[in-house]
């Protein structure tokens, strides 16, 4: 029955890109996110939907779209040199084998992120794209958060949808993209179109900004946790209400604490005791090995290059309180740990070429952000969506990035379809500028009308 229920709804997907092209494109983002040929049984699992949705959404882009001003923006340059010298250090990389089966699916990330800001030429598309991103993250978070409520979760146990622990489904990744898009599911709530926001609708957008909280409890995860108080500390900026908004932020963990589940508050409880939890002391030694590594191999070992470290480490336990206190040191000796850091991710595969272009590429998009959130702050007309919407990916782009600290998902597809809507973003508002559609507000002016005959915003 579920295997008919993904079946019949990517069919009314595809069947509605005849009509409307743009909807391949969103039928991709779906499959990229949700993967449904991974959560049925037969059918879905043999046929490559995943191709299909690309070949056609690229197909009818060039057949039928409006071309018209397309160009490379300088970040979807800095995607393409990324690709090619992932390309490149792939062709020589420490573990040829397992580099192609990670490069299998990189490539596609990044070259779908370069080709999706040709097709956002208007708020209607790249309003779309982002809920189609939420919505499909949604199906994952909200199961998630059921059964938080049902059991409470726990490290490793949260089953969400399927047990593979990949892409979405793995806990740190998922926490850290549901709190990334709690700013969006907010904008959908006071600024949408293609759902308007009467109450049905920003009661749906809380009530899943709420499940969005509930995965990191659900996953039990230090990552999750932290990403949360990242989010609750770059919302003071947009709040009305400061005062209101602390005084909530100060009492929100008291009225939390006593229903949280015991798993939960002993897995964050290891954030003081680091180093006596074995999970976050290979992360330092793999840190360490993967910059003495840099040191020998500046241009990186390529993809899965974290094959070949050996790591040695104390793992250090304190128990009593006071000046009776006890610590026991013991000697742990591993192989082959994962880089648990984009970071050391981006250093250890692509050496200091391939770290300094992932870094450019996401310190511009939050510098882009910021520069569009203070040239639209205000603007109440036919741009007044524009500016909290910058403020939104901006900070959903600064919660990737921190989370990012502790899991290595520097290649993470949906934070490159976030990277893809910024530039959207950022290229249509500078054709409407340029269009003359669009003057500053200035003190004591009011905005200049627009031309007749002009084309819509959607």
């Amino acid at each position: 029955m579920r295997d008919l229920v993904f079946i019949g709804f990517l069919v009314a997907l595809f069947g509605l890109g005849a009509r409307r092209p743009f909807l391949f494109v969103l039928a991709y983002v779906y499959i990229d996110i949700v993967s449904p040929q991974r959560l049925t049984y037969l059918l879905l699992n043999s046929v490559p939907i995943s191709l299909i949705a690309v070949v056609l959404a690229v197909g009818t882009w060039l057949a039928f779209d409006d071309k018209r001003d397309a160009r490379l923006a300088p970040r979807q340059v800095l995607l393409l040199l990324l690709l090619l010298y992932c390309g490149a250090t792939t062709l020589s990389a420490d573990f040829p084998v397992e580099a192609r089966d990670k490069w299998d699916w990189v490539w596609k990330a990044l070259a779908f992120a370069i080709f999706l800001p040709f097709t956002l030429r208007t708020r209607l598309r790249l309003e779309a794209l982002l809920l189609f991103m939420v919505l499909s993250a949604s199906s994952i978070i909200i199961i998630g958060g059921i059964k938080t409520l049902a059991s409470g979760g726990g490290y490793g146990e949260l089953n969400l949808i399927v047990s593979n622990n990949s892409g979405l489904y793995e806990g740190s990744t998922i926490s850290t993209v549901a709190i990334a898009i709690i700013p969006l599911i907010l904008w959908f709530a006071k600024f949408g179109t293609v759902f308007r926001p009467n109450w049905p609708v920003k009661l749906y957008c809380y009530a899943l900004a709420f499940a969005c909280l509930l995965i990191p409890v659900g996953t039990s995860t230090r990552t999750g946790l932290l990403c949360i108080a990242l989010l609750a500390l770059l919302m003071i900026r947009d709040a009305k209400r400061r005062l209101l908004y602390l005084a909530m932020i100060a009492v929100a963990p008291a009225l939390a604490f006593p229903f949280l589940p015991a798993s939960f508050i002993a897995r964050m409880q290891t954030i003081q005791t680091y180093k006596a939890d074995a999970s976050a002391s290979t992360r330092v030694a793999v840190w360490q090995w993967t910059i003495d590594f840099a040191k020998t191999h500046p241009f990186g070992g390529g993809f899965d290059a974290y094959l070949q470290n050996r790591i040695r480490y104390d793992k250090v336990v304190e128990s009593g309180t006071g000046p009776n206190v006890t610590i026991k040191r013991s000697l742990e000796v591993d192989k082959a740990r994962a880089y648990h850091s984009a970071y050391f991710e981006m250093l250890g595969e692509q050496g200091y070429p391939g770290l300094a272009l992932w870094l450019a590429i996401n310190l511009i998009g939050v510098a882009r952000m910021e520069a569009i959130r203070r040239r639209y702050r205000r603007e109440t007309g036919d741009f007044g969506w524009a500016a909290p919407l910058a403020s939104a990916l901006q900070t959903a782009h600064i919660i990737y990035l921190f989370g990012a600290s502790f899991v290595a998902i520097a290649f993470q597809p949906f934070v490159y379809m976030l990277i893809g809507a910024q530039i959207g973003l950022d290229t249509y508002l500078g054709r409407r500028r340029a269009e003359g559609l669009w003057q500053p507000m200035r003190k004591g002016r009011a905005p200049e009308p627009i031309p007749p005959g002009a084309v819509a915003a959607q």
